[in-house]
């Protein structure tokens, strides 16, 4: 038996492990930290919001006392004493930051006005023997999302007010108020719903129908964040003005109860009501002049003033059902949330007129929005992408073939078996996908054409495929616990261990694949991983060596995944080719290793390499999950919106401030070690080419 490899095959294991090891450092690297602290706009305005507290608390003659809740780094509770607060709690649970904010603290010369405390706030006591001797009368907190309120928030202001701080006492933000707009979009709904696919075949065009499973399901209960200005105008039209939908005054007793609220509105335009698009803002100060919006470039007041964030982005929901509008017609959208979700529906009156609202979250119960996400959606919904694996299928089958398809949760199946395959089997080795595609195949009267295995591949025997020999194996390929680009190299593993059931002549498709690089610089995506050194006059150095140190031990040698659509770049070298990798042949027993040089033909400065893989159908076919055009002079790459990509940061230039010279190439060693399925790297700036 051939044993696939621990990296490709225990992956999800790793993913789900991830969150409960306290690697310290690793998620320092990995958290928005740095984000923040460059966040420019967000850190002013909570300075002057904090300021403004201050001052009012002193001007009724009392001493301000500061509870800061999430306090990170201890930045605002430095702004606050700076201000003038006699003393700040800043409150902590995640304790390798919590021992970096004692540090900055001290650092910063403010050890005797900030007591650093690492507890959950609801885990804080008050009293003479307590974490803090009385209720504070300022609260300051940062503990949003791009939701607003998924980290929590709402829980801990209730705790909060009952138990932290005085009655009416001053909050730093004072208020947020979230608003929605509501839009037809073919591009977004194609990430939530299966549209029908068509297959131009011998015997006419075939049409792969969604089960009614699918059709009625309101789908996944999660919000997917993205950079909506990154959304052309031109995928979608607007079918409300920008609705305000509630606030949340955080100087006053919070509840995090289910709530909903609803805003009457007639629709701009007639059309299918498909998905809401969101975001917030958030007031400093009672009077609501010192503001932070999230703003997409079309709803803000002064697009100029955009700040590009990635810690907070926008939300993008989708309605349980598409629903037609008429304009002038009036509809009431409702929002509904929870303690730490939000979720929207569509009403022709108010809750209050036909005294019955939706409070359940909507949740998936068809299983495709458990096995796939947006993105996959989106590729499986992508027609081109569809036509290109059919066109090359063409050129494979014949009437006698027998074919396996290796993929989670894939259509190439039903491909296979519309354009005239004898018999498709196709493994599914987790339940969830296994449910799904027998709902599939049964829409589509195939549950008595392709066979169905419920098997790991390494486990598969000849009974499973009735005694015949496999003379295509089809694969996207596609995993779900697949992070980077090269862990659906899981599929040359399948490769191998099938290899004892495959025919003479059989034909492997993708036939091949490739890695490919190339040198980008980042408009803004350089900022996450950028040393801040000062932030508004306070020294957090000690955050930047944290990571620095963390990064020397290993992650600088490693790359990170990102959806680099919503991350403009552009190229500084032409792609280059870093390995090839044969299906043809079963995984190799020895390394593949390559090194070289990418010649800097254009200035800028290199922030990173981007690497994706590449798949070679047939001879004449080949899908990127990467670049989708040529790399121009001008302009930004274009990458597959479907897939992330991997990003390699070059450290030295992600400080702006460091004067870099003049550097000519960067260099590159890359090794596929068969025995992990993992892919090591290093790029390095040099001042000559090879």
């Amino acid at each position: 038996m051939i044993l696939l490899p621990l990296t490709l095959v225990v992956i999800e294991l790793l993913i789900r492990s991830e969150g409960a090891r306290h690697d310290g450092p690793r998620i320092h690297c990995r958290s928005s930290y740095a984000d923040m602290l460059h966040d420019k706009d967000r850190n002013v305005k909570y300075y002057q919001g904090i300021r403004a507290a201050v001052s009012r608390v002193k001007n009724r003659g009392q001493k301000a006392v500061v509870l800061d809740i999430g306090t990170g780094t201890g930045l605002l509770s430095m702004m606050a004493v700076t201000a003038g607060a006699d003393f700040c709690y800043a409150i902590e649970v995640f304790k390798p930051m919590a021992d970096a904010a004692v540090k900055i603290v001290k650092k910063n010369g403010f050890s005797d006005k900030i007591k650093v405390i690492n507890k959950h706030s609801t885990e804080v006591t008050v009293g003479p023997d307590g974490d803090i001797p009385c209720r504070a009368n300022i609260l300051v907190t940062e503990l949003f999302d791009t939701e607003l309120i998924g980290e929590g928030a709402l829980p801990s202001y209730e705790h909060a007010h009952r138990h932290l701080v005085q009655e009416n006492c001053e909050a730093v933000p004072h208020r947020a108020t979230v608003y929605a707009q509501l839009v037809e979009s073919r591009r977004m709904w194609s990430w939530n719903k299966l549209f029908p696919v068509r297959v131009q075949t011998s015997l006419g065009e075939q049409i792969i129908i969604p089960p009614s499973e699918l059709e009625r399901c309101p789908g996944a209960p999660s919000v997917y964040d993205i950079q909506l200005n990154q959304v052309s105008p031109t995928d979608f039209t607007v079918l409300s003005e920008v609705l305000p939908m509630f606030s949340v005054d955080f100087s006053k007793q919070v509840s995090s109860s289910a709530a909903c609220y609803s805003r009457q509105f007639e629709p701009l335009a007639s059309g299918q009501a498909q998905v809401v698009l969101s975001w917030w803002d958030i007031e400093m100060d009672p009077e609501g002049k010192i503001k932070c919006t999230m703003a997409p470039f079309w709803a803000h007041s002064d697009p100029k003033e955009l700040q590009w964030r990635d810690h907070w982005m926008q939300c993008v929901y989708f309605l349980p059902q598409e629903e037609p509008v008429v304009r002038g017609t009036a509809h009431c959208l409702v929002a509904h949330h929870d303690d730490y979700c939000v979720w929207y529906s569509l009403q022709k009156t108010s809750p209050e007129e036909n005294g019955r609202v939706h409070q359940m979250r909507p949740v998936c119960d068809c299983q495709a929005h458990l096995l796939w996400n947006r993105p996959r959606f989106g590729e499986i919904n992508d027609q081109d992408r569809t036509d290109r694996y059919a066109q090359a299928l063409r050129t494979v089958l014949t009437p006698d073939t027998v074919c396996l398809c290796v993929s989670d949760g894939s259509l190439l199946s039903v491909l296979a078996h519309h354009l005239g395959a004898q018999q498709v089997f196709t493994v599914e080795s987790s339940a969830a996908s296994h449910k799904l595609m027998k709902k599939i195949f049964k829409a589509n009267h195939l549950e008595d054409r392709i066979n169905i295995i419920e098997k790991r591949p390494e486990l598969l025997t000849a009974a499973d495929f009735e005694g015949k020999k496999v003379s295509l194996l089809l694969g996207e390929p596609f995993f779900t616990t697949s992070l980077l680009p090269w862990h659906n190299l899981y599929f040359w593993y399948v490769r191998t261990a099938v290899d004892q059931h495959l025919g003479p002549g059989a034909v492997v498709m993708p036939q091949a694949a490739s890695l490919h690089a190339v040198v980008v610089e980042f408009r803004d995506l350089w900022r996450i991983r950028s040393p801040c050194g000062d932030c508004e006059g306070f020294d957090v150095h000690i955050m930047d060596d944290m990571i620095k140190c963390a990064l020397d031990f290993r992650e600088s040698k490693e790359a990170e995944p990102h959806p680099l659509w919503e991350y403009p770049c552009r190229s500084l070298s032409e792609p280059q080719r870093l390995l090839t990798f044969d299906f043809r042949q079963p995984v190799p027993q020895k390394p593949l290793h390559a090194e070289g040089s990418m010649e800097l033909r254009r200035p800028g400065r290199s922030h990173g390499t981007v690497l994706w893989m590449e798949y070679h159908l047939t001879p004449d076919s080949t899908v990127s999950t990467g670049l989708v055009e040529p790399a121009e002079d001008k302009g930004d790459c274009c990458w597959n919106p479907h897939c992330k990509q991997a990003v390699y940061f070059l450290s030295p230039t992600l400080d702006p401030r460091v004067p870099l010279g003049s550097p000519q190439a960067v260099s590159y060693a890359v090794e596929f070690h068969p025995n992990t399925g993992d892919i090591t790297m290093e790029f390095k700036l040099t001042d000559a080419t090879d």
